[in-house]
């Protein structure tokens, strides 16, 4: 609930501020993103080097199969908590830094006139003068919508609920026009991060069997089954633009963006941050909340293909992973997602 607050009061923020320069804001965002990035690059490491110091005893006999996969899952589960517990001090920063601009202690640019470039031939001795927008502009990220799982290329008889599973992404892109006297052809890139739910019906939840993640039913009703993985991607697309140009008052040219109709077509690669499992019911009169927290076999790169369509800042998004869910799973099961998509200048 706490990171939805941050993520809420960030679009608002943003959209009040849409007409204004930010580019302390933004540079200052994007540094916090960074941050993020190296925890879970960092961690991701020290696990890679723990979990090769089991393999080399199990190698050495000096511990049993069943001792080596209990130690890599603790290692997993450690390490997950250490990558969410510094995630969440640089979401504190985050949170700052908004409340920073909110309180005006962040200095924006002087006027809009900035965002512009004047190129000018004989400029006062009547010949014509070219006006164009930033060549390269930059965006907040929003998306949500609804998500599941494409088994073995289909989403006939889904194991998973329609209306109850969803995803949810936030990030940071620019914005580059590619041709310099053409404002159709742009390239799209940023970073993101990307939370996908799913939620399994008849009453089950997943359970691991050695390197395999399967679906059991639970003996207890359960009031709610949830699965969750969070990732860090850098997305690129090639957007199409049909904002095209417009005149000034003094007869001079300039570009603008995401102001007609509009689509990107690409796709994004990352690593999966975390996994976890949330499971309520009740039991005794008392309810009870279980988050179980590992790798549950999830493969720790995601890469697939990704669109969008729509008009202005609003669009419909679509993506597709291309990598199954599951690393080892007999049957492969590709994420997919479907929902709306903002992107605020």
């Amino acid at each position: 609930m706490r990171n939805f607050t941050i993520y809420l009061v960030l679009i608002l923020f943003l959209f009040v501020s849409k007409m204004i320069g930010q580019e302390t804001f933004e540079s200052r965002a994007k540094s916090i993103a960074n941050k993020i990035e190296k925890i879970t690059k960092d961690e991701k490491a020290a696990l890679k080097e723990e979990v090769e110091v089991v393999n080399v005893q199990l190698s050495e006999r000096k511990i049993t199969r069943e001792e080596a996969d209990k130690k890599k899952k603790q290692l997993a589960e450690a390490r997950a908590i250490i990558i969410e517990e510094k995630i969440t001090v640089v979401q504190n920063e985050l949170n700052d830094l908004v409340q920073q601009k909110v309180d005006g202690k962040i200095k924006e640019r002087d006027s809009v006139k900035k965002y512009m470039i004047r190129l000018c031939k004989g400029c006062g001795k009547g010949k014509d003068s070219i006006y164009r927008e930033k060549r390269t502009t930059s965006q907040f990220v929003f998306a949500a919508g609804l998500n599941n799982l494409v088994t073995d290329g289909s989403l006939k008889n889904s194991d998973y609920k329609f209306m109850g599973s969803h995803f949810y992404e936030w990030g940071f892109t620019f914005n580059s026009r590619i041709l310099k006297d053409h404002n159709l052809l742009h390239a799209k890139y940023g970073l993101s991060l990307m939370y996908n739910n799913i939620r399994p019906t008849e009453n089950r939840n997943f359970v691991v069997d050695g390197d395999k993640t399967v679906l059991e039913v639970n003996p207890v009703n359960l009031d709610e089954s949830r699965f969750r993985n969070v990732y860090l991607v850098i997305p690129a697309h090639l957007e199409f633009d049909f904002s095209g140009s417009k005149r000034d008052s003094n007869g001079g040219t300039y570009f603008r963006t995401h102001r007609s109709f509009r689509f990107g077509l690409g796709g994004y690669a990352g690593i999966n941050v975390k996994s976890k499992q949330i499971l309520k019911y009740d039991q005794d009169d008392i309810k009870e909340k279980v988050i179980s927290k590992g790798d549950y076999n999830v493969n720790n790169f995601i890469y697939g293909v990704s669109g969008y369509m729509g008009y202005r800042d609003i669009s419909l998004y679509l993506k597709y992973d291309l990598n199954p869910l599951f690393a080892d799973n007999d049957i492969k099961q590709n994420n997919v997602s479907l929902g709306l998509r903002l992107d605020l200048n």
